[in-house]
């Protein structure tokens, strides 16, 4: 088949097409999406059926970049500041220190199981030392998995900030690799001044890209989301532009976004998470075909030993370690090692030794990619079980199961709040149309005796009854409140 402009288009959409139908079923037979769709683009490529050739690590990387920006910024815009919070110090110990020791450890094993440099040694631990933020927003999402004590909150937000600190040590490692001469000194300049920058560049464009959201009056709704797209970029480029991380500034900027009052921002939500996705199936497509699984064979049985390494040792020292100064149990920290889960970032990061022409790039990015599927067969897979066998979980009666819970969880937490009926209240006993309830906020249901009731203009409310308000600014909630409270509340607005 040539390939024209025409056919690249058909072919790609055929197996985006085909990824999201097998996606859809996946999960009854517990396998993660995401190795579904890296096996689709496997089968596609030269040494699958579909025989595509597809040899171009630059196009690649630059795919994997630009997805990855999408990845993260929806990651942050989702990232709830109240439930992070309390977590905070935990979250950035176990992406900076955790990850710094993982890749330390695991160099440390690599160095001396195989022939590798040091520095080669360290270049390989650097590059899968941070756990893949789309494999573990993937999975915790797609399984509703219900964890305790915080934990989930804290899985995201290491996983959400954990690969500037992995790109920072490839980068760095990788010019030690390329120029001998360089002193292991010379990278900790570069550390701190990507880190340093990368942050205060995120936190400077978030406040930037508030005030340009929110006065810059465009005359359509769906103009905002390219807004903010073009915004995500700019503040990606820039930062790396001046030398600063652009990961950790665009994963910054969209915390801080993703907590503010923003005009449509429900729409903004809706259009990142559907990109992300979609980003997500295009990213492992693409190293699906990229990879060559006839050059990955000969190393199944050397990155099976490190994978496992990695797994089991340098990824629960990284953990431990980093949490000794905080108050945890056990059965959490061993729960936080497993979701140690490899996916695509370490494979985009292994096109940088692929590049930059070392010695032994192509064995460092096969046994990276072995590595990244082990991760996500043997941890993805097993993660509700591990839950369950350390007491994590949530027990089955207060997961949310039904089909109007899960439409509650896919609401954006800043625009549902729950309000509660105490029995003092005076709208108990009245109907919802008597309450003058602004037309800016919404009832959408009502939680009463463990059930849901689909509201009505009719509907009488009664004491402990939960309703579940939607409204895009924190002054309808409180004026849907004074409505529940006072018999003579503001006009509608």
């Amino acid at each position: 088949m040539n390939l024209t402009i025409e056919n690249i288009l058909l072919i790609g959409s055929l197996l985006l097409l085909l990824s999201i139908i097998v996606g859809k079923t996946s999960y009854k037979f517990g396998v993660p999406t995401l190795l579904l769709f890296l096996a689709i683009g496997m089968l596609a490529g030269s040494d699958g059926i579909g025989g595509i050739h597809f040899d171009n690590p630059k196009v690649a990387q630059f795919i994997g970049i630009v997805s990855l920006n999408f990845i993260l910024f929806s990651g942050g815009l989702d990232t709830n500041w109240s439930s992070v919070k309390p977590v905070l110090r935990e979250g950035i110990a176990l992406s900076t220190l955790g990850v710094l020791l993982t890749a330390v450890s695991l160099g440390a094993f690599v160095w001396w199981i195989t022939d590798f440099t040091i520095y080669e040694s360290m270049l390989l631990g650097s590059i899968v030392s941070s756990t893949d933020a789309a494999a573990v927003f993937s999975i915790l999402r797609s399984k509703s998995l219900a964890l305790k004590s915080n934990l989930r909150p804290t899985l995201e937000l290491e996983s959400g900030s954990n690969d500037p600190m992995a790109y920072v040590l490839t980068i760095a490692f990788l010019s030690l690799v390329v120029d001998q001469d360089k002193s292991f000194l010379s990278i900790i300049p570069l550390f701190l001044q990507q880190m340093t920058i990368g942050a205060l560049a995120g936190f400077a464009f978030g406040r930037l890209s508030k005030i340009t959201i929110n006065n810059i009056k465009l005359d359509f709704e769906g103009l905002y989301p390219g807004l903010v797209i073009a915004l995500m970029f700019i503040t990606f480029s820039i930062t790396d532009f001046v030398g600063g991380n652009g990961f950790l500034a665009i994963y910054i900027c969209a915390v801080y976004l993703g907590n503010q009052d923003l005009i449509h921002k429900k729409t903004i939500l809706k259009m990142f998470d559907g990109l992300a996705w979609i980003m997500q199936i295009v990213l492992f497509l693409t190293l699906g075909l990229l990879v060559y699984p006839s050059e990955v064979l000969p190393y199944i049985g050397i990155g099976l030993l490190i994978s496992l390494f990695l797994i089991l040792v340098a990824r629960p020292v990284g953990v431990f370690i980093s949490l000794m100064l905080f108050k945890m149990n056990l059965r959490r920290r061993i729960y936080i090692s497993w979701v140690g889960l490899r996916g695509a970032v370490p494979i985009v990061f292994a096109t940088y030794a692929l590049l930059a022409g070392i010695d032994k790039a192509d064995i460092i990015f096969n046994i990276v990619f072995f590595i990244s599927i082990t991760s996500v067969i043997i941890q993805g897979t097993t993660l509700p079980i591990a839950a369950k066998w350390l007491h994590v979980a949530l027990p089955e009666k207060v997961k949310p199961v039904s089909e109007i819970e899960k439409f509650i969880a896919d609401i954006p937490k800043t625009s549902l709040q729950e309000i509660r009926i105490l029995p003092d209240f005076y709208a108990v006993k009245k109907r919802i149309i008597d309450l003058n309830i602004p037309k800016s906020s919404f009832i959408v249901l009502i939680k009463r005796n463990g059930e849901y009731l689909r509201p009505g203009g009719s509907t009488q409310l009664t004491a402990d009854d939960t309703l579940m308000v939607l409204a895009d600014r924190q002054e309808d909630f409180d004026k849907v409140l004074i409505c529940l409270t006072n018999p003579n509340p503001v006009q509608k607005s």
